[in-house]
């Protein structure tokens, strides 16, 4: 697991964005909700169990418990309020660089040392460990969305 806190390199975004929330919800079960939806398989573009990329994956599961996030990778990166690593709880988002400079992959924190995504094209939805050899060095911060 990323050890430091993000610092003005890695974490830009403002330290509290917006994000509409309808009703309260409940981190561990926000996680259930995410793990349920292992082995579907990624489909770019995609939001619904039919197939995800990250942020379609991100954006159906919060919606599930009536919160509504944007789009895309980096504007979900832009709402909530800033984790530290040490403070990651069940239900956060998780920030990585991938594919391009700067934020370009979002996952669900489901404690411990692991998240839930959906990974590239020839992923599906599954599990993995923040502190991996591929993912750790890639970590560039953490949101948590609350009411």
């Amino acid at each position: 697991m990323p050890g430091a806190a993000p610092s003005a390199a890695t974490d830009t975004a403002s330290p509290r964005g917006t994000a509409a929330v309808h009703a309260p919800f409940d981190g561990y079960a926000l996680v259930g909700a995410a793990l349920s939806l292992r082995g579907t398989p990624y489909r770019n573009g995609g939001t619904d169990p039919q197939g995800f990329d990250c942020s379609g994956f991100t954006q159906y599961v919060f919606a599930q418990f009536g919160v509504t996030l944007p789009r895309g990778v980096r504007e979900q990166y832009r709402v909530g309020d800033v984790v530290l690593p040490q403070e990651l709880a069940p239900g956060d988002l998780v920030f990585f660089t991938t594919t391009d400079p700067g934020v370009s992959h979002v996952a669900i924190a489901v404690g411990g040392d692991e998240f839930v995504h959906a990974p590239s094209s020839a992923g599906v939805v599954r599990v993995e460990h923040l502190s991996s050899n591929y993912w750790g060095p890639r970590y560039l911060g953490a949101r948590r969305i609350t009411n």
